[in-house]
């Protein structure tokens, strides 16, 4: 489901209520592929609902340089909301989800094993509210940058 803050804060409350663990991970996800598919499976496997932060096309061209998103922010919500790991989607417009980490206060942080604990934003937030931080192993060759190089060389 692609949600509004207020009314993400509102439902997980709820969830958190009964007793459910909220796992949060974010990214650009510009073109979906194997990789994102299993980092999402594995992530939701450390919680009961997961949440996943979206950047918006301004962000994602800030972060990305010119030319990129290759998809629009609107349907890149579409495409991971219709994955079954994935309860909840969520835009933002920063560079990183630092804000977004500390409203949501997820019980799991999750980012891809091309980072390490120390570099993940948020950790701290998440850890100092006796949430656990995670690291998913990356899956070599599995990237939009991948697949872009290999688009060029045709």
């Amino acid at each position: 489901m692609i949600i509004a803050l207020k009314d993400l804060l509102v439902e997980l409350e709820k969830l958190k209520e009964a007793g459910k663990k909220v796992v949060f991970t974010n990214g650009c996800f510009d073109i979906i592929h194997a990789g994102h598919v299993a980092y999402l499976a594995d992530t939701k496997g450390f919680g009961d609902v997961l949440v996943v932060g979206l950047n918006s096309d301004d962000s994602v061209r800030r972060l990305k340089g010119r030319g990129r998103p290759l998809n629009s922010e609107a349907d890149r919500a579409v495409v991971l909301s219709a994955l079954r790991p994935v309860d909840y989607v969520i835009i933002f417009d920063e560079d990183t989800p630092f804000k977004l980490i500390q409203e949501i206060k997820p019980d799991i942080l999750a980012k891809g094993g091309d980072y390490d604990i120390d570099t993940i934003v948020g950790a701290n937030a998440v850890q100092d509210s006796g949430g656990k931080v995670v690291v998913i192993p990356f899956i070599e060759g599995k990237s939009t940058t991948a697949i872009l190089d290999k688009i060029r060389k045709l």
